[in-house]
């Protein structure tokens, strides 16, 4: 839980002027939003000028670098999957929002993975269990793939590939897709959730626009499984069970929390008492994104939020100064559409699926292991042959 200080104070711990300062917010190295009390003011994220003042004590010293990636640092991977600039997506070279007015999910699956078209198509279908729900229904099929799985180190990406179709559809069936048919997973949800006209098309962008999000926290658990040479089936394993915290694909959950306040108290008041007691404001803001995130954007440019959440969203833009983001949109494209409580999060994991598999093809293809090293800061060490220090 971050605390939120004046500029004052802001100014004194870091021993900068106000340019250095604002300098800092536009770089996204230092958070801000408006002063609840007094909108005209500014507070800043304690959490960021504490962290900025270790990085400038401590240097640039390469393990201090490392381990400044680790939260929300520059890059520790190189890739050509995905990348951030400019407030703009990109799949590989392609600015992702233009892509998901008209492609499909296996469209930008067979750019992502690198392969011709052909080769994304499922070559088998994969049996599932949806009797305990969709989420562990896919996490069953992966585990039982991942048990029976060929090793990833070695493997062409042409077999890699023919690989991963079966397992991107497999996933899609098994959180909620019908039995897909030649080859339209989004065609597949739409049907399943009586989606047409707006609705499917909505539908099939979620899923691009989710496809890929360069290294987020469940991609990389994907590329660290992915640099032992696990089975494909394992690395989007462990992904998938990085997507279930509440801080990542568990947002929706936080958001529709942060809704029902706001119909009970009005969006105003919610908003300023999320803010009081610290909160992250579920569904707005990214500190990637230093406007409105664009996979929020252009979603959200085909429909309108129903009115309790564009009440909140404007409340939390007047008070924060920050916009919705995918989640939000997620949320109420849901609503608005009368998908399942759930199928934020179903859109998403499907979506992403597709970038995991890219992302383990390309880190088998390096050979190279993911092995960081920890920063010790525990009790002082106990010398060979005795218990005690001096």
């Amino acid at each position: 839980m971050s605390v939120w200080i004046p500029s004052k104070q802001a100014l004194e711990r870091l021993e900068v002027r106000p340019q250095t300062l604002y300098a800092y917010v536009s770089r996204g190295l230092v958070a801000a939003r408006p002063d609840p009390a007094d909108p005209r003011r500014s507070l800043y994220s304690g959490d960021d000028i504490e962290a900025l003042r270790t990085r400038r004590a401590r240097g640039r010293r390469a393990r201090q670098v490392a381990q400044n990636a680790i939260a929300w640092g520059e890059a520790v991977l190189p890739t050509s999957i995905s990348t951030i600039a400019h407030g703009r997506l990109y799949y590989r070279q392609h600015d992702a929002a233009v892509l998901a007015r008209a492609a499909t999910l296996e469209e930008v699956a067979a750019l992502l993975w690198d392969v011709e078209p052909q080769s994304v198509h499922a070559g088998r279908v994969m049996e599932c269990d949806r009797e305990r729900g969709p989420t562990t229904a896919a996490m069953t099929l992966l585990a039982r793939e991942a048990a029976d799985g060929m090793p990833t180190l070695g493997r062409s990406r042409f077999a890699l590939a023919t690989e991963a179709g079966p397992l991107l559809a497999g996933v899609a069936s098994a959180l909620g897709a019908e039995t897909i048919r030649e080859g339209d997973i989004a065609a597949s949800f739409a049907t399943a959730w009586r989606c047409t006209g707006t609705a499917a098309e909505l539908v099939r962008m979620a899923l691009v626009i989710l496809a890929d999000h360069e290294l987020n926290a469940s991609t990389f658990a994907t590329r660290v499984a992915a640099s032992t040479g696990a089975p494909l089936a394992a690395a989007l394993l462990a992904g998938f069970s990085t997507l279930l915290g509440p801080r990542h694909g568990g947002v929706a959950a936080q958001l529709r929390a942060f809704a029902a306040d706001s119909m009970r108290t009005g969006a105003t008041a919610a908003t300023t008492d999320w803010m009081r007691r610290g909160e992250m404001l579920p569904g707005f803001g990214h500190r990637l994104y230093q406007g409105i995130d664009p996979r929020a954007e252009i979603l959200l440019s085909r429909f309108a939020p129903p009115a309790h959440l564009a009440e909140l969203a404007a409340a939390v833009h007047e008070l924060a100064g920050w916009r919705p983001n995918v989640d939000f949109a997620l949320v109420a494209m849901s609503e608005a559409f009368d998908l399942p409580d759930d199928a934020p999060f179903r859109l998403f994991a499907a979506g992403r699926c597709c970038g995991w598999l890219a992302h383990a093809m390309e880190q088998a293809a390096t050979g190279q292991l993911i092995r960081p090293r920890a920063r010790y800061d525990g009790p002082p060490l106990v010398p060979q042959g005795g218990m005690g220090t001096d």
